[in-house]
């Protein structure tokens, strides 16, 4: 079985569950690697879930532990625009749950604060499909936020000229 699809196979998972157990609809916003091959942006192979912790109530840990392999970020230490929503994209195949992922750029700007060389292959991969300007933008919208705590947009300002040269953006 392709990645994709054993990604996909954990979500209908946790599906199931909230609608065994009852659990109204919530929403999620996927980034990262799982994001990237569930949106098609590229097909490097991962099998954990990063997504944005909404503030999610403490019942929907039965749900979330069918992911097996999970990070929920937390929104003021990642490196995210106010505006992601507005540019996620809903994967329609889930008919439950509202499942999203960001868009290619949101993840590219994601990325910068780390530089890993991993997250270098993906930029490498990703910014091929890429509209810088919004990538701009979105960087602008991350130096903005007065809710980032200030050492990850400290880190984000140092990264960003590594990346601005690299990627000519």
């Amino acid at each position: 079985m392709n990645i994709k699809k054993q990604l996909e196979e954990k979500l209908y998972e946790m599906e199931k569950v909230a609608k065994v157990f009852d659990i109204e609809p919530f929403d999620m916003y996927l980034l990262g690697g799982c994001a990237c091959i569930l949106a098609g942006y590229s097909d490097r192979a991962t099998r954990d879930f990063d997504f944005i912790d909404l503030n999610y109530s403490s019942k929907l840990a039965k749900v979330f532990v069918h992911l097996r392999e999970f990070d929920m970020l937390e929104y003021e230490s990642t490196l995210i625009s106010p505006k992601y929503k507005s540019r996620a994209t809903k994967l329609e195949q889930f008919k439950y749950l509202n499942i999203y992922v960001l868009s290619i750029e949101d993840i590219i700007v994601s990325k910068i604060i780390r530089l890993s060389e991993k997250d270098l292959q993906d930029i490498d991969l990703l910014i091929e499909k890429a509209d810088k300007k919004l990538i701009n933008k979105i960087i602008e919208e991350v130096i903005n936020r007065k809710d980032l705590f200030e050492i990850k947009k400290k880190e984000f300002k140092s990264k960003l000229k590594i990346f601005r040269e690299r990627y000519d953006v």
